[in-house]
């Protein structure tokens, strides 16, 4: 082990002394075959050709070719910085453009965890009334809710993502798996399908959704609210206020008069 240890720090100051620029290749040998001269033709084949994949890239690979069956890809530039991609399903696409149509104003939407895909669960028309009972209370999933509503006036239909994890119930691993899948999903339904998302929400008790409390989650109240400073006492009283006179008004009355 020590000779490996000298050998790899010294290769650099080696390398340096001889002069970098001069180096084309760089062969690392194991064995006496990857020295010799078709070990030296073979490094070379592999530098013309791709490098192999790693398992990750393999990984990421797999789930575009899954993704082209419904004509979608997803932007996997990043994945490895925001959580796990797991490939969305026919009909879980589907009911997503339905949403982003005005088809459907609900979606549902789970994990497989046995497949790791994204499925379709619920797709249908609600009211927000009978949200709560759509969720599950022993499974985690992701929701999508049309709410529809006023404010200021104006009538609109904000698109609500909620992602649902109902306290301990789950299994440790369906709680990591859905918690590093969302953002990638997020992504997905926002630049791929195109579906502007107005509020993202996490719960973990579904009587928590009601029509105010998404309201008030969309709209939130500004803090109008200003505190006030008492103003500072003055000084305590002293007695009757005395009348000064100064010499100066003693010299002004004699030039009056």
């Amino acid at each position: 082990v020590r000779e490996k240890m000298l050998y790899a720090s010294t290769k650099a100051t080696l390398k340096k002394e001889f002069g970098g620029s001069y180096i084309k290749y760089e062969l690392f040998a194991t064995t006496k075959e990857d020295a010799s001269l078709h070990g030296y033709h073979k490094y070379l084949r592999a530098e013309k050709g791709p490098a192999p994949l790693t398992p990750a890239e393999e990984e990421l690979q797999s789930i575009k070719r899954n993704e082209s069956g419904v004509g979608i890809g997803i932007d996997t530039k990043h994945q490895t910085l925001q959580g796990v991609a797991f490939p969305t399903s026919d009909d879980a696409a589907s009911a997503l453009f339905d949403m982003k149509e005005g088809l459907v104003n609900y979606v549902q939407l789970s994990i497989d965890l046995d497949k790791e895909e994204i499925n379709l669960e619920i797709k249908d028309q609600t009211d927000v009334q009978q949200l709560a009972g759509k969720m599950p209370a022993d499974h985690a999933r992701y929701h999508l809710f049309v709410f529809p509503h006023s404010h200021e006036g104006d009538f609109l239909q904000s698109v609500v993502f909620i992602y649902s994890m109902p306290g301990y119930n789950c299994s440790v691993k369906e709680r990591m798996l859905y918690s590093s899948c969302k953002n990638p999903l997020l992504e997905f339904i926002e630049d791929k399908v195109g579906i502007c998302i107005a509020k993202k929400l996490e719960i973990d008790d579904p009587k928590e959704i009601t029509e105010g409390f998404l309201y008030d989650e969309i709209h939130p109240k500004k803090n109008i609210y200003r505190q006030k400073f008492a103003k500072p006492k003055g000084p305590g009283n002293r007695g009757a206020r005395r009348l000064i006179r100064s010499k100066n008004d003693d010299v002004n009355q004699e030039d009056s008069s």
